[in-house]
């Protein structure tokens, strides 16, 4: 057995995740149904393991000290996504998209609390299994594993990061087909333009890389947002903190994620921080890929074992219940055009899966069909920041009421 110390192991996990891109290149399948680099590079250590235990023998003892500052490092980025001048741009759409997300996670975890109670399974096992992975994805479902464990919930990570993994699989199977099948339904007719005050909006250069940096500049940007990441993680510590002594469950990351969404605010309001968005969003990504190959690198997947008929019903029922959900309601709520149907595919994307398979979902589809920037303006606002928040706090409220 090799006993890796925290920076050993941190250069495991970036090995895994660069194998993992490297057949995320090379495989097709594993592209078409946007499987995450990290998840493939991770899991096939993580099987390696469950093939050693299975010969009573254990490949590595792992220290995995910088998962978790890695993991509060993304959800600050996320944070910082948070800009309520962007809200402005069809704030009503993005509010109205937004609540019908929100509630749809109560909806989720009500349907997986029952599935596992038929199995005789702890009704957390359905939360689990419900908003957490599913409209949270393999990031939210492994930050909240341990309060799952601590509730009573066996192997709650390696139960998380394979609901978010059927779950990213089933969102990019139904996604494009669903939205398909609405425009052929009504017969909606495609835009041949997109909306120029919009797009103007969306090209925003607080979003896009500034052209013509010296390396020097490039090099201070990134400082720059690295000290600031990390001055909002430390102050968000303290929220952590005292939220935590009001007797309220809540992930780590809660504190560190709106000190990052006030940053961004202040920023927008005052242009005191002169925030990179391209830069922070890139520092983002880097540290939740290390962080997710790290945490699956290190799943015990022989704790599955009996585990996999619950999933496959909630997964089953959980798939049902969100592609009625976005074909009769959301359609229909925002507003019965090929935006609407648009953000419908988008909807089932980031409910059954991660922001990126809705993204992945709505390029399919205005490839196929032309632009529709409304879309793409309302389901990533609501999808890379907002969800995650509201979704954390019904997380939480089931979590309360069952410990």
């Amino acid at each position: 057995m090799f006993e890796l110390d925290a920076i050993q192991t941190l250069a495991l996990a970036g090995a895994c995740l660069m194998v993992g891109y490297g057949l995320c290149r090379h495989v097709s399948i594993l592209s078409r149904y946007n499987i995450p680099a990290p998840v493939v590079g991770g899991l096939l250590l993580a099987l390696a393991s469950l093939v050693a235990h299975g010969r009573g023998q254990t490949l590595f003892a792992l220290d995995t000290s910088l998962q978790t500052p890695l993991m509060i490092a993304f959800f600050t980025a996320i944070g910082a996504n948070a800009s309520v001048s962007l809200l402005r741009i069809s704030g009503r759409q993005v509010a109205i998209f937004l609540a019908l997300a929100a509630g749809f996670t109560v909806v989720q975890n009500l349907a997986g609390v029952m599935v596992a109670k038929l199995f005789g399974l702890h009704p957390l096992f359905g939360v689990l299994a419900g908003s957490t992975t599913m409209a949270g994805g393999p990031a939210t479902g492994l930050a909240f594993a341990p309060l799952f464990e601590q509730a009573g919930v066996q192997g709650a990570q390696s139960v998380a990061i394979t609901a978010a993994m059927a779950g990213i699989i089933c969102g990019g199977l139904l996604g494009g087909p669903l939205a398909t099948a609405l425009i052929r339904r009504w017969g909606i007719r495609t835009p041949d333009h997109g909306d120029p005050e919009l797009a103007a909006q969306l090209n925003d250069p607080g979003y896009q890389q500034a052209n013509g940096q010296s390396h020097s500049q490039r090099e201070f940007t990134a400082l720059k947002s690295i000290v600031l990441l990390l001055i909002a993680m430390w102050l968000g510590s303290w929220i952590s903190q005292g939220i935590s002594q009001l007797g309220i469950t809540l992930p780590s990351y809660i504190g560190a994620m709106l000190v990052g969404a006030a940053m961004r605010n202040l920023d927008d309001r005052t242009g005191w921080l002169k925030l990179s968005m391209p830069t922070i969003e890139v520092i983002g990504n880097v540290c939740l890929s290390m962080f997710l190959a790290l945490a699956l690198m290190n799943l015990k997947l022989w704790e599955l074992a009996g585990l996999a008929l619950p999933l496959v019903a909630i997964l089953i029922v959980q798939a049902t219940l969100v592609g009625l959900f976005a074909f009769i309601v959301v359609y229909r709520l925002m507003g019965r055009d090929y935006d609407a149907a648009v953000m419908g595919g988008g909807f089932v994307g980031f409910m059954l899966g991660t922001t990126a398979n809705a993204m992945a979902v709505m390029r399919t589809l205005v490839e196929r069909y032309g632009m529709a920037p409304r879309a793409f303006l309302v389901a990533p606002l609501v999808g890379a920041f907002f969800i995650d928040f509201a979704n954390a706090l019904v997380i939480t409220g089931f979590l309360n009421f069952w410990k």
